[in-house]
């Protein structure tokens, strides 16, 4: 087992019903949850011993009205985590699907890594 396929299978076990997909591309794992559940996945992603991801690197707000030169029919707006790994030297990419594309929000992860706050003030005011 390579340690995308691990990462990949630690994300499954400690995430469950919340994972709504999980992509390995470009020696990449990204995990897409929904918006209401951003705040408890962080949670898990930093405090499961399996995952440990201490660190966010970046965050962004990520608006999909004209992605895929305007095929996309899903979710507008998301909100895009990086996240790593220390301890175990590892990388994911968390997409959370905001639900209401005229207020697009999602919980604030900066009593999980205070290293959010600028970035989440900045996807905001965008």
């Amino acid at each position: 087992m390579n340690r995308l396929d691990e990462l990949s299978e630690r994300l499954k076990s400690a995430l469950g019903d919340r994972l709504q997909r999980l992509v390995i591309a470009l020696d990449e794992v990204t995990v897409v949850i929904k918006g209401e559940d951003h705040l408890s996945v962080a949670r898990t992603l930093r405090d499961d011993s399996g995952l440990a991801f201490e660190q966010m690197i970046d965050l962004c707000g990520v608006d999909y009205s004209s992605y895929g030169e305007g095929a996309w029919d899903g979710a507008r707006y998301a909100v895009v985590l990086h996240l790593l790994s220390l301890t175990h030297n590892w990388r994911v990419r968390v997409r959370s699907f905001c639900a209401d594309d005229d207020l697009p929000l999602v919980a604030s992860v900066t009593g999980v890594w205070a290293s959010a706050n600028g970035f989440e003030r900045e996807a905001f005011d965008l």
